[in-house]
């Protein structure tokens, strides 16, 4: 039977409309890609996309990001040069490619004599190049060195040395709480980055909320909450601008110690006791409030992973060097207003200039005591296992279709 015409019109990609509005992401979708009938078709998708295929700075610029795919692709997927990778070869179809639409074509089943494992083989890599296009654009990334000295300088201002000891407080009020650490990540690798995004649903560069990062380890663990007490007081921290779906406490059980710490104000009262037997006594009971409840919040952290951790928002502020110095010119220019150079430099419109431009941008707080920090540091639950447990999520994720064609379990 002849099926009516009209019917194509009618024929729905679900699995696209599953991403658009299912909550999705395209790294999950049975097809990364929709069919693809030839290159034309690769140019309007790509467009679209944002990339204009021919214009030559773009074609390079993707053929760029093909080649540093496929040279991640072996360096953190593959067992040639990860003992944690797949025990698999890139085809060398997919090696000899020099035009990036064949890619596309491939991905979709659309290239001459391609097979099956040719076409997912092409997803994979596909899935790389855009998250790493993804990287790239992150227009923030310009600022980074304002965005870092800002929210670092936040904390820097509190922090006290004397001799071979730290403290974070303030000197004039005379309060200091004693810390064995204090440690910034100024910026997360680039392939930290990548890797980070290949096992997150959100697969965006904009998504990532820990590039920037502090640690603070204090000698107790009831020193980590009189460090946030002093970083709300201080105005270090804004609560208004966590995200509180990044917020993760495993490591004080705040709703039975909040009942404990009353009653131990109300025997401070009582029996007037000194700050030293105060403390002691705050150590014994908050020691017996362990959390383990938001362990399950990130899959990638074990269960003997002990920290406080939030995600705030600060407002950057950031001027314009260029705009100094052409004012600089203008004004040159002012006081030689005859010269034709000059006529041109104050004929120019100056009003899509940004002066200043704001932004918020996220960074991570790590509080957690000496013992805490040396549980996370060491065995199952060391940044190392995270890392790993990180790469094979990603692996699993990417390679999904290819490692159920081949029956391989990983």
């Amino acid at each position: 039977m002849e099926r009516p015409s009209y019917l194509s019109q009618y024929m729905f990609d679900w699995d696209s409309i599953d991403v658009v509005l299912g909550g999705k992401s395209s790294l999950d979708s049975r097809f990364f890609m929709s069919p693809l009938r030839d290159q034309e078709h690769v140019k309007e998708f790509l467009k679209a996309y944002g990339l204009d295929y021919n214009n030559p700075v773009n074609r390079a610029e993707l053929f760029g990001n093909f080649q540093e795919a496929l040279q991640f692709i072996r360096r953190y997927f593959l067992k040639e040069g990860s003992e944690y990778g797949l025990d698999l070869k890139i085809p060398n179809s997919i090696i000899m490619i020099t035009d990036v639409g064949d890619l596309f074509l491939m991905a979709t089943g659309n290239y001459p004599d391609s097979e099956i494992e040719d076409t997912l083989w092409a997803e994979v890599v596909l899935k790389v190049m855009h998250t790493i296009l993804h990287v790239d654009k992150d227009l923030r990334t310009n600022y980074f060195s304002v965005i870092q000295t800002q929210i670092f300088d936040r904390f820097y201002r509190y922090l006290i040395r004397e001799d071979d000891k730290l403290f974070l407080g303030d000197a004039k009020e005379g309060v200091k709480i004693p810390l064995v650490e204090f440690v910034t990540k100024s910026k997360k690798t680039r392939d930290s980055v990548i890797i980070k995004l290949l096992h997150k649903a959100e697969n965006v560069a904009e998504e990532l909320f820990d590039r920037i990062g502090v640690r603070i380890v204090t000698e107790t663990r009831f020193d980590t909450l009189s460090i946030m007490r002093f970083l709300l007081e201080k105005f270090v921290v804004i609560p208004h601008n966590i995200k509180p779906s990044r917020s993760i406490n495993t490591l004080i059980n705040l709703h039975k110690y909040k009942e404990k710490h009353g009653n131990l104000v109300k025997l401070a009262l009582r029996n007037n006791l000194t700050e030293k037997k105060f403390l002691k006594a705050a150590e014994k009971e908050v020691r017996e409030c362990l959390n383990l409840e938001d362990n399950d919040r990130n899959s990638h952290s074990l269960n003997k992973y002990q920290s406080i951790q939030f995600t705030c928002r600060q407002l950057i502020k950031y001027k314009n060097p260029f705009l100094k110095d052409f004012n600089g010119l203008r004004k040159d220019a002012k006081n030689n207003s005859d010269n034709d150079f000059a006529k041109k430099i104050l004929a120019m419109d100056v009003s899509l200039i940004s002066r200043d431009i704001r932004f918020f941008y996220p960074y991570e707080v790590q509080i957690v005591d000496k013992d805490s920090h040396k549980i996370n540091t060491e065995g199952e639950a060391s940044h190392v296992e995270y890392k790993k447990s990180q790469v094979q999520s990603a692996i699993r994720r990417i390679f999904k279709n290819l490692l159920e064609l081949k029956g391989i379990e990983f």
